[in-house]
Formats: C-alpha cells, sequence, structure tokens
C-alpha cells in the first residue's frame, strides 16, 4: 500500500465512510421523486447549457440522483451488487482514496458534459440552433448520470479481484476479470460504431470517455492495489485493526495485572508512594501488592 501523502493527511479525516451506502440512498430519492413527479427530474439533470446561461448550479450536484433507468427487480439486485463491491473496494483501498476515485468520476463526468456542448457550439452548432439550445441540451443531459460512473466501480473490481468468481444470474460461476474483458469491449463498440442519432451518438462518447479515463488514471496511480485476493484483503484489515490498536498510548496501566484505562476504563488507578519508583495499581491491586524495594 502506498503511504500517505500530504494531501491525504490532511483532507483524508474529511472522507466520507460508506459512501456506497450514500450513493444507494440517492438512488433512492432519484426513484421516489420519478414516482411522485417524474418531470420534475428535468431540474435536476447534468444540463451544462441550464448551468451556464440561467444559472441553475444546483445540476452540479443533482445530478446524482437522477436514476440511471427505471425501478423493477433487476435495479435491486444491481443496487445491493454496486454496494457490496463498493464497500469491498473502500475497505481494500481506504476510504480516502475510495472517496478520490468516486470523486474524479463525477468531475470527469461533469468535465465532459461541459465539453460536450462545446464540441457542439464549436462544429455542430446548425444542430443546436436547428433544435434550439434549451430543448436540445435538456434532452442529451439525460446521458449524463451514475451509469458510467458505476460501471468504472466495477471496472476497478474487476482489476483489484480479477480472480474472484460471482454467479451469474445466480447460478453460472465466472471470474470478474472475464465480465470486466465483456463490459470493456462492448464499451469499445458503443464508443465506435454509436447510435442512429449522431448528436446521442457524439454525447455518449464524451459520457464513456469520461468513465474510461477515470478508470484509466485509477489503474495508472495504483497498480499497487490490485491482484489482490480476498485473504490478502482479510490480512490488511487485520494488520490496520492491530497497528491502530496499538498506536494508542495508555497514560494508566497496572503493574500486577496489566490492565489499562483503554481496556478497562471503569478501574481507577493510584501510584503507590511506598514502592521504589513509579509504579501504579489497578483499584484491585492498590492495596493488596507487594512492595517494590531496590537495594
Amino acid at each position: 500500500m502506498k503511504p500517505m501523502s500530504n494531501f491525504e493527511k490532511r483532507f483524508g479525516k474529511y472522507a466520507i465512510r460508506n459512501i456506497s451506502l450514500v450513493l444507494v440512498m440517492f438512488y433512492v430519492c432519484g426513484y421516489l421523486i420519478s414516482w411522485i413527479n417524474e418531470g420534475f427530474l428535468g431540474y435536476l439533470t447534468l444540463n451544462p447549457h441550464a448551468i451556464l446561461f440561467k444559472g441553475q448550479v444546483w445540476r452540479l450536484v443533482t445530478w446524482l440522483i437522477v436514476p440511471p433507468e427505471r425501478f423493477d427487480f433487476w435495479t435491486l439486485i444491481m443496487l445491493y451488487f454496486y454496494y457490496s463491491i463498493g464497500t469491498t473496494l473502500e475497505n481494500t483501498w481506504g476510504t480516502y482514496r475510495y472517496n478520490l476515485y468516486l470523486f474524479l468520476g463525477m468531475i470527469f463526468t461533469a468535465a465532459g458534459a461541459f465539453a460536450m456542448m462545446g464540441f457542439f457550439y464549436l462544429f455542430q452548432r446548425e444542430v443546436v440552433a436547428a433544435y434550439g439550445a434549451e430543448y436540445f441540451f435538456s434532452q442529451l443531459s439525460t446521458m449524463f448520470s451514475t451509469y458510467y460512473v458505476n460501471m468504472s466501480i466495477f471496472l476497478a473490481f474487476a482489476a483489484t479481484f480479477p480472480n474472484m468468481q460471482i454467479l451469474l444470474f445466480f447460478f453460472l460461476p465466472i471470474k470478474v476479470k472475464i465480465l470486466g474483458m465483456i463490459y470493456g469491449i462492448m464499451l469499445v463498440y458503443e464508443f465506435i460504431v454509436g447510435y442512429v442519432d449522431p448528436s446521442v451518438t457524439i454525447a455518449n462518447r464524451f459520457v464513456i470517455a469520461a468513465s474510461l479515463l477515470n478508470f484509466a488514471v485509477f489503474f495508472l496511480t495504483s497498480r499497487n492495489m490490485i491482484h489482490m485476493s480476498p485473504k490478502q484483503v482479510k490480512r490488511r484489515q487485520e494488520f490496520r485493526r492491530e497497528v491502530k490498536k496499538s498506536s494508542k498510548i495508555t497514560r494508566h496501566k497496572c503493574a500486577v495485572c496489566g490492565r489499562t484505562e483503554e481496556s478497562n476504563p471503569e478501574l481507577e488507578f493510584r501510584f503507590c508512594s511506598k514502592c521504589d519508583g513509579n509504579y501504579e495499581y489497578c483499584q484491585e491491586h492498590l492495596f493488596t501488592h507487594t512492595h517494590v524495594k531496590h537495594k
């Protein structure tokens, strides 16, 4: 594992623990809004035109709760799957690095949306004018969702645990690296072939590029974290717990039983004035111990 950078030492304490659960709760909020008033989601999407020209800056954040697909049984399965692999990555990489990976994916996606708008204004201005900028970018903004952010999480998981097996459709055992390669091929195919509508194809390429850029940054900067087995992850977690436990400095320790204020906070500790030296005892051994005398 790489040592902590100065940036991590300074800001690591602000990392959001169990951030995968936070993302799942965002999805829940998005689905609730879609059931109550689906049209309201149009005011939450990552629409760069509305952000720049209408001052709707909340869209820089609210797009995270826009669900990428309609709710059904398989949605529950996928939410649980992404929660489980996200939690595993957080335990493996550490909360700070996992937060950084997710936030980079979100930043790249937002940057991709603005880059897409700039591309259309520079090279496809007549298309924008034909539909009207407000309508045109509102339609394309729905493509910039957390779907590809989640897919980048899966790619990172496949790179970290390539030989882990999962049950595809609950009965077919398959290694994660195989699914990762299949998904990678699908992304490349989708990027090259595109859709019938050329405008949708262009927008989708920006989304895919942002997703792959996030994974590329991870792969190039975190090679020492990939190809880990579950046993290695368990050993790393146990090591961290032992280091954390041993790093605690105790102020009081009984010279007889060895108990401290950390292990037994209910005990009181006192120094013995009759012992030669600074010997401290818990309340149970303060009056029953043999006094230490140096001749």
